[in-house]
């Protein structure tokens, strides 16, 4: 993999987001630059790019120039928008995007402001969302031998996701009143609840097995029946539920919880991750040179994941097309 960067752009992070990556400066406005760049478009098999629309095709490398000499290229394309609407040559950000779609509406508690959930819906969901893509059309490509354009849109990706809410709502059982929904904090059996210590825990009792396990350990079996499937008593049992949950530390519940069978966890803080027992079985964060993140994911039996042992690798642009057409064969014969 070789990342583009503007000659004299500030360089790239030695985070572990781009550990093992060939970094090589490029000035596409240089017609050697350029020249090269497009080697490097002639062998291979996917390039990626960030650009609003159009950008790209100014700079002389759009996807019909490049597909048209490389034709087994997958050319994949991310933006806020997407290609195409009103909104596509608008600036945005990962809020922007859940906004529009409805998302950033309906994540609030009765009665309260809604609460950005961090970057990771559209950002994110945006990035796998490419890459779903990019894996599909080299799919379709061991088939067919062609490649395609693939136009990825975090806007699309946080409505996608959005997809549990949408069913609801065609089923009628879904309310525009934020935190009143069985998913947004509106359920007693979908919400968290502080303990006496000032920490929480997450009640994800959606199936009425795990509800009647929660309702049973919280002693409120009798109390609470029926409150799952009756909408008109949730504030009531969200306020008994509270009651009692602030009777014990997180960690006499995580105790009472552990193999229950009723969806019950301890809400850990960012701090607390790493030392969770299931994240260190799993070995799923890494320390290397001081800094804690997360491992590779998904878990592949043959073929990975691995973080790489090297740090961002600089090469100058000469030297990375060399390097690249040694290693790579050639997509097309054009």
């Amino acid at each position: 993999m070789i990342r583009l960067e503007r000659t004299a752009s500030t360089p790239a992070s030695n985070s572990f987001t781009f550990r093992g990556r060939t970094v090589v400066e490029a000035d596409l406005k240089d017609e050697q630059d350029r020249a090269l760049v497009r080697k490097l478009a002639l062998s291979a098999d996917v390039l990626v790019e960030g650009f609003r629309p159009g950008v790209m095709e100014r700079l002389g490398f759009g996807p019909d120039e490049l597909t048209a000499a490389n034709t087994s290229l997958v050319y994949a394309r991310m933006t806020g928008w997407g290609q195409t609407g009103p909104a596509a040559h608008e600036p945005g950000h990962d809020l922007s995007y859940l906004a529009m779609v409805g998302a950033a509406r309906s994540i609030a508690h009765e009665g309260q402001d809604p609460v950005p959930p961090l970057n990771m819906v559209a950002d994110y969901g945006g990035g796998l969302l490419l890459a779903y893509g990019i894996g599909l059309a080299l799919f379709e490509r061991s088939r067919s031998g062609v490649g395609q354009v693939i136009d990825a849109a975090m806007a699309d990706a946080a409505l996608l996701l959005m997809s549990g809410l949408w069913q609801r709502k065609a089923d009628g059982h879904w309310s525009d009143t934020p935190g009143t929904n069985d998913m947004d904090s509106g359920a007693p059996h979908y919400n968290s609840y502080r303990t006496s210590d000032g920490h929480y825990m997450a009640v994800a009792s959606a199936e009425p097995k795990f509800f009647a396990n929660m309702t049973r350990i919280l002693g409120l079996e009798n109390e609470l029946a029926g409150t799952r499937e009756d909408r008109t008593r949730w504030r009531e049992a969200k306020h008994t539920i509270a009651q009692v949950f602030a009777t014990k530390t997180r960690d006499e519940w995580t105790e009472l919880f552990t193999g229950a069978e009723a969806c019950v966890t301890p809400v850990n803080a960012v701090s607390e991750v790493a030392a969770d027992p299931h994240v260190r079985a799993r070995s799923m964060m890494l320390d290397r040179d001081g800094a804690v993140f997360p491992a590779a994911a998904p878990r592949l039996s043959r073929t990975g994941p691995r973080l790489s042992d090297t740090a961002v690798r600089r090469l100058d642009l000469e030297t990375a097309v060399d390097t690249w057409r040694t290693y790579c064969t050639p997509t097309s014969t054009h």
